[in-house]
């Protein structure tokens, strides 16, 4: 009688993990798919709780960009909604009781949420240390996915139930070398500042855009130099370097920008001396100095661009 009762207790246990899973990729599909949305132009904006632009920022480095030519434009995004996705789809088939949980089947999905989950939890992880040290700055959408992606391993780890840990723990320990190495060359080569070094050693030059601008950023591009608004920027300003990312390559070759930096190659820096420049980067609107990293769609406001600012 007791053994019976465990059994009907384990049973029960294994339902509460799949529920879990399933609700905790559904926010994960919504969090991902968002951030995926507002890099296509198909989200207006993206409001980044407490943080001050920090998800433009990030959103818009290097590192968030998976694959882009001139016809496709992958944000690294849609790799975490489609690695949701994935696991919502073997949370709902556990879930489902089509099939026994002593099953092959069973325990071979179980197996494919553990290794999925632990990936992508060190990757995010990763990409959390890339956001802190290289980025410097905070995306609240990146630090959510994150936190999801090793909730979700900590509960198959529960819900799965392994007969043995020593597979579990050897499985798990080469998929997250793996990640972590292939993370670190993909990290490594998509840099920014490793580019530059590469390119131009020897002069004091901005770091390489890596972004692509939107028509419609080109065009406020255009209005800003056509309106006598200026940008002033320090090659070594990483900050400075988030607002060029931010319109991307195309759009800045429109915009008027002033090197203020002494060393910096083609520098104006008595001018800047004379503007009174104190702060990178900082805008020069109808003779009104701004400092500070801006929003696109601040920036439309500030200028009074009548044109369409859904960047």
């Amino acid at each position: 009688m007791a053994l019976k009762n465990l059994k009907r207790r384990n049973q029960k246990d294994l339902k509460w993990p799949k529920i879990i899973i399933a609700i905790l990729s559904t926010i994960g599909i919504v969090d991902t798919g968002s951030i995926t949305l507002k890099k296509w132009g198909l989200f207006s904006s993206l409001s980044c709780p407490g943080i001050t632009n920090g998800c433009e920022t990030v959103l818009n480095s290097p590192w968030g960009t998976l694959f882009k030519n001139k016809q496709i434009d992958i944000p690294l995004s849609f790799a975490g909604f489609l690695t949701y996705i994935l696991i919502l789809i073997f949370a709902v088939f556990l879930s489902s009781n089509l099939i026994s949980p002593k099953d092959k089947l069973s325990k071979f999905s179980w197996w494919l949420i553990y290794l999925i989950s632990c990936a992508s939890s060190v990757f995010s992880f990763l990409l959390i240390y890339i956001m802190i040290f290289k980025i410097k700055e905070y995306c609240f959408f990146c630090i959510l996915s994150a936190i999801l992606s090793l909730s979700i391993f900590i509960v198959s780890i529960i819900g799965a139930k392994f007969e043995s840990r020593e597979p579990m723990i050897f499985r798990g320990f080469i998929v997250a070398v793996s990640v972590f190495l292939a993370g670190i060359i993909w990290s490594t080569n998509v840099d920014p500042s490793n580019a530059i070094n590469v390119q131009s050693p020897t002069q004091n030059v901005p770091p390489i855009i890596t972004t692509s601008s939107s028509p419609k950023k080109v065009k406020f591009a255009k209005f800003l130099r056509e309106n006598d608004i200026v940008m002033y920027s320090a090659y070594w300003c990483p900050h400075c370097h988030d607002q060029k990312q931010l319109f991307g390559k195309e759009a800045v070759k429109e915009l008027k920008i002033v090197e203020c930096a002494n060393d910096g190659k083609d520098n104006q820096y008595e001018l800047c001396q004379t503007k009174g420049i104190s702060g990178f980067p900082s805008w020069e609107i109808n003779g009104e100095i701004y400092s500070g990293t801006k929003d696109l769609n601040d920036l439309a406001k500030m200028a009074n661009y009548d044109g369409d600012s859904n960047f």
